[in-house]
């Protein structure tokens, strides 16, 4: 009989903890009638008690020890008030730990029940001293709390009650994407910078998990609301863990009961809910933030611009993430004209699509400044359009962000100083307000710029014809030759095939280290991501917010052979010393790492023989939606290491041919597209 409370795994959850894929665990199950019987969940998605999962694998020899940071999400998990309930304790204990640690060392040293007993007063205190009274963190404490919290403040004594808190609620957030709505933290930097460096206050009336605000820094005290209790109370949680403002947190509705409704802070960062026709349209009719214009019942999003300058101190500033309907509805033409006269929408910046959820369309960030009575309107709006800088297409998107942030705060900061931007075709512009006062008041950033030159002007196409020219020549002269035939089995006696091994028997001896990439890291790193090791491309990716996974064995190496675990096509990468191989890059999520010893393995023939169409096609799964690859079931003979350089060097040979030909591809690409450019504006001639 299970004890109650006893923490439940899933097959994916238990394929992490054994660092094999998916299907690894599927066959486990057939093959292995001692495997664990499930004790929960449904029949397509059964879960299983840990204690039991943990002594099969490591009575099978595939698991030493399960991590501590594995171990604390399994508890998460198992509370009886579901995950949320379980964060929310975990990170009221955390406050604690951070804010009173001699406290905390106190009652860590009591016995569990008078823990149990202590705790709640000092955690009272510390909660009240951050949040203010009426904060939405409410703990129920649940039967087997005390392991919970014992087990997360060990985490933290390794990593720090922050980035415990932020792990914990990452793992949450991954487990669970069609529920929340999130800001990526580029987006949330992006807004933070726009609002500028002198930021003390802050309001934040849908902050969903607190990324914008957390991206403030020098803040002193931010407003945070949301009209999920669950997201309010780890909003206020993540911010209070996260720095040392003081943080006033609400549940409800901001257009509805607004928490803060004298507030006057010095900017407003918001992502709200797009497409709302229920946001109160009736019973707010006569509300006074409708300064600008009562919001159709289909204009949700100008509501919220409204309630975002209505809180704003003047001169303050706002920064919302808007999908770009907002921009061109018909509906809202009265209300953007009277932004515009009155001089409170200041920059419209076109995002490239995957920038933030959801990842399919360009959205839009609106700069608002709420203006002082007797200043004089702007006369021109600064539209920027940053597909421009994404040469690739929106594949690219999160690639090129960190030129995007660039170029936008660049533009920004000369056109709040000055009223002015240097003009760029295609990217940027300084449009007169009357220009935009039109029948339609469309402030789309693309319909109002110049076109860019022609593939970037004549010079630049030619350019191009000449390096299309040369890389076309260089794909010609590594071609490779026809394929030698067999010789006739009468020629020679038949040599007997080699015996095969597999990528999961080489790690367990020692021949290659293998290990899922994560993409978090620290310096600035870059990321090489799965997009990159199939089309051929150098690191383009950024890293997320540190965390416990980013550890120094997920950094490439010359001599590394990165794979996608996800999609149909078979692809892997060698990292040789150039950095656009990947050398130096954090690798990515939906990767995996293999270092081969150099005395067992070379690295070209591990790479080619993985790429083999019959081999991954054996080591795949797949599910409705996805194939997935179980590196671990890949073949490669066993052949000595003068016959592994042999192979290696053709397949080396063949990964030069394969690049050329991409190369070429992408260039000729760029050189029709460019002549159509040309011949469509008259900037080149048909002759």
């Amino acid at each position: 009989m299970l004890e109650e409370n006893v923490p439940e795994v899933t097959a994916a959850e238990i394929a992490r903890l054994a660092g094999v894929g998916r299907a690894a665990v599927s066959n486990w199950r057939r093959r292995h009638p001692d495997f664990p019987r499930p004790v929960g969940g449904t029949e397509t998605s059964p879960s299983f008690a840990l204690p039991e999962v943990e002594a099969w694998l490591r009575a099978q020899g595939k698991l030493a020890e399960v991590p501590l940071r594995e171990r604390v999400w399994q508890q998460v998990t198992a509370h009886p008030g579901g995950a949320v309930a379980a964060l929310v304790e975990a990170g009221a204990a955390l406050l604690v730990v951070r804010d009173r640690p001699a406290r905390w060392l106190e009652l860590a040293a009591l016995p569990d029940d008078r823990l149990a007993e202590r705790l709640p007063a000092v955690r009272d205190e510390a909660l009240t001293a951050r949040l203010g009274a009426g904060h939405p963190v409410t703990v129920r404490p649940a039967a087997g709390a005390v392991t919970l919290l014992r087990a997360v403040a060990e985490l933290a004594a390794g990593l720090g009650a922050r980035q415990a808190f932020e792990f914990l609620l990452g793992r949450h957030l991954e487990a669970n994407p069609r529920q929340y709505t999130l800001t990526p933290d580029g987006c949330a930097e992006l807004m933070a910078g726009l609002a500028g460096p002198g930021v003390r206050t802050a309001l934040d009336p849908a902050c969903g998990t607190g990324s914008p605000l957390r991206a403030l820094t020098g803040a002193t005290v931010l407003h945070a609301q949301d009209a999920s209790p669950e997201l309010a109370a780890l909003a206020a949680l993540r911010l209070a863990l996260h720095g040392s403002a003081r943080i006033r947190a609400a549940a409800a509705d901001s257009l509805r009961a607004d928490a803060f409704p004298d507030a006057a802070v010095d900017a407003v960062l918001c992502h709200p809910p797009f497409n709302e026709r229920n946001w109160g349209h009736e019973e707010l009719a006569y509300d006074p933030r409708w300064e600008y214009g009562f919001p159709a019942r289909t204009e949700s999003e100008l509501a919220w611009i409204q309630h975002a300058l209505a809180r704003l101190r003047e001169g303050g500033t706002a920064v919302l993430l808007m999908p770009p309907a907002a921009a061109a509805r018909r509906s809202g033409r009265r209300i953007r004209a009277d932004l515009l006269r009155r001089g409170a929408l200041r920059a419209v910046v076109s995002l490239p699509a995957g920038a933030a959820p959801p990842y399919g369309i360009p959205l839009q960030l609106w700069v608002l400044r709420k203006p002082a009575p007797a200043a004089a309107a702007p006369a021109g709006l600064l539209l920027l359009d940053t597909a421009g800088l994404d040469p690739d297409g929106p594949a690219q998107a999160r690639a090129a962000w960190p030129d995007v942030r660039d170029a936008v705060l660049a533009a920004w900061t000369a056109y709040d100083r000055t009223g002015a931007t240097p003009e760029t075709p295609g990217v940027s512009r300084v449009v007169p307000v009357v220009e935009l006062l039109d029948d339609d008041v469309d402030l789309t950033p693309a319909r109002h710029l110049p076109p860019p030159a022609a593939g970037g002007g004549l010079a630049e196409l030619a350019a191009v014809r000449d390096r299309l020219d040369a890389t076309l020549a260089r794909a010609a002269r590594l071609t490779p030759p026809p394929a030698a035939p067999v010789g006739p089995a009468a020629a020679q006696p038949a040599a007997a095939s080699p015996s095969q091994t597999t990528v999961g028997e080489l790690a367990r001896a020692g021949a290659l280290l293998l290990r899922a990439g994560t993409g978090t890291g620290t310096g600035g790193l870059p990321v090489l991501t799965e997009y990159d090791v199939y089309a051929g491309t150098a690191p383009s990716g950024t890293a997320a917010t540190p965390g416990p996974d980013t550890v120094e064995t997920l950094v490439a190496e010359p001599g590394d052979v990165v794979v996608p675990v996800v999609g149909a096509l078979s692809a892997a990468r060698v990292v040789t010393e150039d950095p656009a191989s990947g050398a130096g890059a954090v690798i990515g999520r939906n990767l995996q790492l293999l270092r081969p010893d150099p005395a067992a393995l070379d690295p070209w023939f591990l790479a080619g023989f993985l790429r083999g169409t019959a081999n991954t096609r054996r080591a795949s799964s797949h599910a409705s939606t996805a194939t997935r690859l179980d590196v671990r079931r890949l073949q490669l003979p066993r052949l000595p290491p003068a016959e592994q350089r042999r192979y290696g060097a053709r397949f080396r040979a063949l990964a030069e041919f394969e690049d050329a030909l991409r190369l070429a591809g992408r260039l000729g690409e760029q050189l029709v597209q460019g002549l159509y450019d040309g011949l469509s504006d008259g900037s080149v001639t048909p002759e």
